[in-house]
């Protein structure tokens, strides 16, 4: 309780000083707002010109599919509120010696550096991708009960923490290696892929890669499966499985790359 009650003070500090940061520049903070709602409709367009003359993919309907959409743009806009913009300093800061100064903190680097940089500019992309999803439930004419919700925002939170599992776990490789870039590349291709296509359209070796090496096939498909109600037992017990994997396997890799870091000023 004391742990979390310090990390709040730190956290509240930390959104005040970033809100601070971004008002003393107003492009800085409305930008965004601009930036995002573009991407957004660029997304949507893109789903219309790829989706227009396909009525199925596997079991699910335009409906399902525009739920999907939905769902991983809600997840990466999340992603971007919250963290995105802090964890993609990690490589940076490691190679340059400035994750120095984030372990003389008395407080987690890891936690710091991931709320560091909150974005408020993100936030409109959230509301709209929520109304996406109520337009894709509407568009497949369903009316998903109490306990289909409550599993879709389960596997929502799950797939957040494994969104942010992911990125951490890219970017701590640089402890351990000269560059990440390429890794960082296969991640955007990944994510770019997976945001057209679910995880449902992958067989064979697709499925065994976007399902356990690079499981970037799960994130948006196990909530819609969820409310939709397409998710077996086994696929559920998979899921949680996964995340939990691969979040031992990140916070390993972090905990041990602090561990052996050496200051680039050394």
């Amino acid at each position: 309780m004391k742990q979390f009650r310090k990390n709040y003070r730190v956290l509240k500090e930390l959104v005040r000083l970033r809100f601070q940061n971004l008002m003393m520049f107003k492009i800085g903070f409305f930008g965004p707002f601009f930036v995002d709602g573009s991407l957004f409709a660029v997304q949507l367009l893109v789903f219309q010109a790829v989706y227009s003359n396909v009525e199925r993919i596997g079991s699910w309907g335009k409906g399902e599919m525009i739920i999907y959409i939905g769902t991983y743009s809600l997840l990466n806009a999340v992603n971007m509120v919250i963290c995105f913009f802090g964890i993609c300093g990690i490589s940076g800061k490691i190679k340059n010696g400035e994750m120095d100064l984030y372990l003389t903190k008395p407080v987690s680097p890891l936690f710091r550096i991931s709320l560091e940089r909150i974005n408020p500019g993100s936030i409109p992309l959230v509301i709209m991708s929520v109304c996406i999803i109520f337009y894709g439930i509407h568009t497949a004419d369903m009316q998903p009960g109490g306990k289909k919700v409550l599993c879709y925002l389960f596997w929502l939170l799950i797939m957040q923490v494994f969104y942010y599992d992911m990125e951490v776990l890219i970017r701590s490789i640089a402890f351990y290696t000269i560059s990440t870039a390429k890794m960082e590349q296969l991640e955007e291709a990944c994510l770019d892929l997976c945001m057209k296509l679910p995880g449902i359209a992958f067989y064979g070796i697709y499925k065994f890669i976007f399902y356990c090496i690079l499981p970037y096939g799960i994130m948006a498909t196990l909530p819609v499966q969820s409310l939709i109600g397409e998710m077996s037992l086994g696929l559920g017990i998979y899921g949680i499985l996964a995340v939990c994997i691969f979040t031992g396997v990140t916070a390993f890799l972090w905990k041990n790359g602090i561990r052996h870091y050496n200051s680039a000023s050394s």
